[in-house]
């Protein structure tokens, strides 16, 4: 049973709370439902239980798999949890939003001879098992009298918090949103993540002493100043911006893809009543635009100007949309929002041929004359990615390709200021679990840094 007091209590204090139940809502059921208690053990009984386990090195957390899922076996689901918790604390958002199909579940070994253990739904099982009933598997350290603050409540500010406050660290965690969460609770479709999974997440890190604070944003270098006039370390969870503009007549009527997810969550009685929907982009957040107007029954196609082969999304989301009826027009460009009286009536698009490779190394499309043809629609929805951190450079961070840049251990150029998240994320994929990694590689580091200030006041109250 899915328990939305979290969900009612914290939208309802703010006027937020959606006037329909989304997530009850049966078109929008999990895409995978809960394991019984029966189906858990079953599965876990499938485990090999792997000495040097593929698994945990395809996990970015290294979470210690057989051992969480031979607890889910024997019954301990409370000593699954923690197992899974003590390397991810955001081991309920991952257990659902991770890519399973190319990390854990992809390097099980009984891939090579039937189906891999489902890792991703055994994980919630004992996560949801905790967290559902308040279950407090951590306590704080003694108070080392040391102040972090955080910036942004998304999975690698939450992930820092919580590593920081187990070491007895006192932690202020500022979300400048109304809910805290970031990614997880406004962006991700509530087939995969209800707003709730992400709250008890917040919840749990505030059981920890951190003083999570919303309605608090980061604007320029005074307030990234006074924050470390008052803490001895700042980290910044700063994500990434809005959907970028496309810069084509008609764009007035486009819908941002972000947009349109956190409207399907909180207040999905604010999405257009569209019967045939056109979505601009081929990535993860595409897809699952798509799948939400396709569960609302319109027509929808997506439109991407290279092909199948350069989709930034994955293999599995793709074969995912195809399932659901999503139809694609590929080496398509979308060049004007056509419009009658104010209501969308179709995209006049161009045909697109691939050229020589762009700088990442994908090639470069570019137009075919006189292929200029129309989709008609009613929405349409852009889903082309989102717009590099542009406060990093206010705060007087290093920059590259528009990400602020970091070393090894999440340290910028700046003393006792760190990042993670997709803030950083120049190279390599931008996830969920990635960020919680960040998270930890920061805390670790931030914690180093705090007990060199705890050595060097030793040393001078030595020798007076």
């Amino acid at each position: 049973m899915t328990d939305h007091s979290l969900v009612d209590d914290a939208l309802s204090a703010r006027n937020l709370l959606p006037s329909t139940p989304f997530p009850s809502d049966p078109r929008f059921a999990p895409t995978y439902p809960p394991l019984s208690a029966h189906e858990a053990t079953v599965e876990a009984n499938r485990c090999l239980y792997c000495y040097d386990a593929p698994c945990i090195q395809a996990c970015p957390t290294h979470i210690d798999i057989p051992t969480f899922i031979r607890k889910i076996a024997t019954d301990n689901l409370r000593g699954s949890a923690r197992t899974i918790l003590e390397a991810n604390f955001l081991g309920g958002t991952c257990a659902r939003v991770c890519p399973v199909e190319e990390l854990c579940e992809g390097a099980c070994v009984l891939n090579a001879q039937e189906k891999p253990i489902a890792i991703g739904r055994l994980q919630r099982h004992a996560v949801d098992h905790a967290q559902e009933r308040g279950l407090q598997l951590f306590q704080p350290a003694a108070p080392t009298g040391r102040r972090v603050a955080v910036v942004g409540s998304g999975p690698a500010g939450i992930s820092v918090s919580a590593e920081l406050a187990k070491l007895g660290h006192s932690v202020t965690l500022l979300e400048k949103r109304e809910l805290g969460g970031g990614l997880s609770t406004y962006g991700i479709i509530v087939l995969r993540e209800p707003v709730e999974v992400s709250l008890r997440e917040v919840e749990a890190v505030r059981a920890l002493g951190v003083d999570v604070q919303t309605g608090y944003e980061l604007t320029d270098q005074a307030g990234l100043n006074a924050l470390l006039a008052d803490h001895d370390a700042v980290f910044l969870g700063l994500g990434l911006g809005a959907v970028p503009a496309m810069g084509i007549p008609g764009e007035e009527h486009l819908l941002d893809g972000l947009t349109y997810i956190e409207h399907s969550k909180l207040h999905p009685e604010l999405l257009p009543q569209a019967q045939q929907v056109v979505v601009i982009g081929a990535g993860n957040t595409a897809i699952d635009a798509a799948t939400i107007a396709r569960r609302r029954g319109a027509d929808v196609t997506m439109l991407y100007r290279r092909t199948e082969a350069e989709m930034t999304a994955y293999r599995h989301e793709y074969e995912f949309a195809l399932s659901e009826g999503i139809g694609y027009r590929f080496l398509t460009q979308p060049v004007r929002v056509l419009s009658e009286g104010g209501r969308v009536t179709g995209v006049e698009c161009v045909k697109m041929v691939l050229g020589v490779p762009d700088p990442g190394g994908r090639p470069t499309p570019r137009p075919l004359p006189g292929s200029e043809f129309t989709v008609p629609c009613d929405a349409v929805i852009k889903a082309i990615g989102q717009e590099k951190p542009s406060l990093a450079i206010a705060l007087g961070l290093d920059v590259a390709g528009g990400y602020i840049v970091v070393n090894e251990t999440m340290q910028t150029n700046l003393p006792r200021v760190y990042a993670g998240g997709d803030c950083v994320r120049l190279r390599g994929s931008a996830s969920t679990v990635m960020a919680v990694q960040d998270g930890k590689y920061a805390a670790a580091a931030i914690h180093r840094q705090l007990s060199g200030m705890f050595s060097s006041e030793s040393l001078e109250t030595a020798h007076g």
